[in-house]
């Protein structure tokens, strides 16, 4: 995509938050055009590392000892995902943005880190790791998550080559990943996954226990002219 035409996608997106007019994927939605992604009791619409968690009081949650990566059954471009986490103490997640099945997601997609940022084990990362960054991409603010064992609220837009995390109402990134990655990314790495217009998303669990709940998504449909 072109800058002018990221820009008037961001503009055309804000206009569309603005009215609360989208266009949506599922049968069922909630007054903001919201649908749930799990439906409280199973597995039913993802596919993947299915062994690697679990479903209880209507939580989905990462095993201990286990995880993997686990997908939509639906591809997504444009959408706002939000949902509900609980970490356990030095807890490693992860969330992967138009994902393909194949390769490591942090590189062939967009990782949003998922991680106890007050673990003693992490106390020395590189800044792109921390809580909400966009993996080797963008670093997130630090400072918003939760104390341990508690409920956080965040969301996730992914709207053309703009990503936005918002955690418990605090916007920790806020970046085009092409501007953010003109010049290399700071990881030094290659990141295909930067270009893909479309694909899965999907929890991306490295065996610490995780809890998830209210997981909703809402495609962004804008038309560029």
């Amino acid at each position: 995509m072109t800058n002018t035409g990221s820009i008037l996608k961001l503009l055309a997106t804000a206009f569309i938050l603005s009215t609360g007019t989208f266009a949506t994927a599922g049968s069922t939605e909630d007054q903001e055009g919201f649908h749930d992604l799990f439906n409280g009791q199973d597995l039913t619409g993802w596919f993947g590392a299915t062994d690697g968690y679990s479903v209880a009081d209507g939580i989905l949650y990462c095993i201990e000892g286990s995880g993997g990566k686990l997908y939509t059954e639906e591809e997504y471009d444009d959408f706002i995902f939000r949902f509900e986490f609980k970490l356990t103490p030095g807890a490693n997640n992860g969330i992967g943005l138009r994902a393909p099945t194949e390769g490591d997601p942090a590189y062939a997609a967009m990782e949003i880190q998922i991680l106890d940022n007050t673990a003693e084990k992490y106390s020395n990362l590189a800044p792109y790791q921390y809580h909400g960054s966009i993996y080797g991409v963008v670093p997130a603010k630090r400072g918003y998550l939760r104390p341990v064992g508690e409920w956080n609220e965040q969301e996730i837009s992914c709207i053309g080559n703009q990503i936005r995390v918002v955690l418990n109402g605090e916007t920790i990134v806020d970046a085009d990943i092409q501007e953010a990655s003109k010049e290399g990314t700071i990881d030094g790495r290659e990141h295909p996954g930067l270009k893909r217009p479309t694909g899965y998303l999907a929890l991306l669990g490295h065996g610490d226990r995780v809890d998830f709940r209210n997981l909703k998504i809402k495609r962004v449909d804008v038309t560029i002219p």
